[in-house]
């Protein structure tokens, strides 16, 4: 049976790399890519993949918002998260907005197409350099960590923190500047934190936003 890729990553370089990674191996084949969250949200409406590899940190709509929005409008597809960081707020963060799969940016190309195989089957997959003590405690933490802010107020944090103004957050989110003003009123009044500055640490501490990808 094949199994259709969707690749999303705001590295093109990466794209093409995992492109030829997979599309040596049969019944593998890679059906769309998306530079960013919100691309690969549509994308997936429109092409229904098996399997996606999510980048974790991209612009605009993070990889675990992305998750969270795909996996609710479409259970099937199963999401492999691919990122640099092994810290347990962003496997956390993943694993709990329904992803299958955590992988390193490091792994091989064998352990990429493993992953593959093993979401498809409906199986978890974590990356081998994630060690079992890491997988014990992150997974034990998982019910504690809910978050203080919806889903829609971590998506306008994000664009907050990247430097966003309320009218292009608004020209994103299809909403009005006004809107978007009472959103982060809230969010501060939710978060106890009244400055930009203040609000952007907080989102890159909670790992909506890695500014440094």
């Amino acid at each position: 049976m094949e199994i259709n890729i969707l690749l999303a990553d705001d590295h093109k370089i990466l794209r093409d790399g995992l492109r030829n990674v997979i599309e040596k191996v049969v019944n593998l084949k890679v059906i769309a890519e998306a530079q960013d969250g919100r691309e690969a949200v549509k994308l997936c409406a429109e092409q229904k993949p098996d399997v996606v590899i999510m980048d974790v940190s991209m612009p605009g709509l993070n990889g675990v918002e992305a998750t969270q929005q795909i996996v609710h409008e479409n259970p099937d597809i199963k999401i492999i998260a691919l990122s640099m960081h092994s810290n347990k707020r962003f496997i956390t963060g993943m694993f709990k907005a329904g992803a299958y799969g955590y992988l390193l940016k490091d792994s091989d190309s064998d352990e990429l197409i493993t992953a593959i195989k093993t979401v498809a089957r409906n199986q978890k997959y974590v990356s081998q350099k994630i060690s079992s003590i890491i997988l014990n405690e992150f997974m034990s933490a998982l019910p504690e960590e809910e978050s203080e802010l919806s889903s829609r107020e971590r998506e306008i944090l994000q664009l907050i923190a990247e430097g966003k103004s309320s009218k292009e957050i608004g020209d994103i989110l299809f909403v009005s500047s006004k809107t978007v003003d009472a959103h982060r009123k809230n969010i501060m009044d939710k978060l106890e934190l009244r400055t930009i500055p203040d609000l952007t640490k907080y989102a890159i501490k909670s790992g909506l936003t890695s500014l440094e990808d």
